[in-house]
């Protein structure tokens, strides 16, 4: 198989592994790392490649929901509006604040090692949380109040460390906050836009000078890869927590945590 074709052939896995774990609480960086790896991708070559195709992750939400999205575009005078924005706003500040002033310090963490023991504890506070039932004050995205988008902004931190998984930091979070599982997870969507596109467009901005035309083509495959792969996932999830609580994501993050330490321990 050529060069060309093994790349586009990556850039497909790649993307449909974003697009599958984005929104779900299993760590989509973790999984990137952990795929790029097996593949034998230099995982800091592509890191732009993996940050840049999270938008298309990101436009399956928007197009999920483009009817709430839409309206409130056409009601931004709207004082429920205004104070949804507001919300957001204050879950987003702190990881972004955070992101920006150790950005090269989070990117210095991006290994196997690091990611296989995140994703085991993260796997546990899930089971944990899960397992206290935390008693239910919000079912809905509009009744969340700031104190607790600024407490799931505060969760979100906790993301910038590969393998914790911004989606499990912020269900949690909001499930910690008294928030039902649809209301997490929803709330969880709607945060992910305005920080996925930050996140992407800085790295966009900060590397574009060292992109090729070839690496366009292959950023292109992974973000239509991740859009129909997460569009699957999100509509996928929403049914599954419906009628299920998170346990089975701990569970199933434990088990690939300690597979992957067990692999580098083979190959040390």
């Amino acid at each position: 198989m050529s060069s060309a074709w093994a790349d586009a052939w990556a850039a497909v896995i790649l993307g449909v592994v974003e697009g599958i774990t984005e929104f779900l609480p299993v760590s989509s960086t973790g999984h990137l790392i952990i795929a790029a790896d097996l593949l034998g991708r230099d995982e800091a070559a592509i890191d732009t490649f993996i940050v840049v195709i999270q938008l298309g992750a990101i436009l399956a939400v928007c197009w999920i929901y483009r009817q709430r999205l839409l309206g409130l575009l056409g009601s931004l005078g709207a004082r429920s509006t205004q104070h949804f924005a507001g919300r957001l706003f204050t879950a987003f500040l702190p990881a972004a604040i955070v992101g920006l002033l150790l950005h090269a310090q989070v990117k210095a963490l991006f290994a196997p090692a690091n990611v296989a023991i995140a994703l085991i504890v993260g796997g546990i506070a899930i089971i944990v949380i899960e397992n206290r039932q935390p008693a239910v004050r919000v079912r809905s995205i509009d009744d969340v109040g700031y104190r607790e988008a600024l407490l799931i902004g505060l969760a979100q931190v906790l993301a910038l460390f590969p393998g914790v998984s911004r989606a499990a930091a912020t269900i949690m979070g909001g499930r910690l906050c008294g928030l039902d599982r649809v209301a997490a997870t929803e709330f969880s969507f709607f945060l992910a836009i305005p920080v996925m596109v930050a996140a992407s467009g800085y790295d966009m901005y900060a590397s574009w000078d060292q992109l090729r035309a070839s690496d366009l083509k292959l950023i292109a495959i992974g973000f239509v890869t991740a859009f129909v792969s997460a569009m699957l996932a999100v509509k996928w999830l929403l049914r599954f927590i419906a009628v299920r609580d998170f346990k089975p994501f701990g569970w199933y993050r434990i088990a690939l945590g300690a597979l992957v330490l067990a692999l580098l321990g083979a190959e040390a």
